[in-house]
């Protein structure tokens, strides 16, 4: 399957974005779909993941209450709403897809380019 995330920008704190990944390939539905993102000189982290059907979702700590994962299967799409953005939340965002859901990086075989998020205080 491959990924195309999209929606980056620079936003002022406590501004919202909608980060999309658009899949074509193999059978999106039947993924497992993540979100990552990465600051600078940091590792990886995760942010969300939700089950290939939609009925499970699971977020960071750090981003509960503020961020929501969903999916549209019709459309081979995956979204992150972010709302409340902090300057922390500033970071290379990306979508992967995996068999299983999973907060792991190393489960997820398949990777978007990424997409800027850089929230300004």
């Amino acid at each position: 399957v491959q990924l195309q995330a999209s929606g980056g920008g620079l936003v002022q704190a406590g501004g919202s974005l909608r980060l999309s990944c658009a899949a074509s390939g193999r059978t999106f539905s039947t993924y497992g779909m993540g979100w990552f993102r990465q600051a600078p000189e940091k590792a990886r982290e995760f942010v969300a993941a939700i089950s290939w059907s939609g009925d499970s979702t699971y977020v960071a700590d750090s981003v509960k209450g503020r961020f929501t994962i969903s999916r549209d299967n019709a459309k081979n799409t995956l979204y992150l709403q972010m709302n409340s953005l902090k300057p922390e939340d500033t970071a290379v965002y990306y979508c992967a897809a995996s068999e299983v859901v999973s907060r792991t990086a190393r489960h997820y075989d398949y990777w978007g380019q990424g997409t800027q998020v850089t929230v300004s205080s």
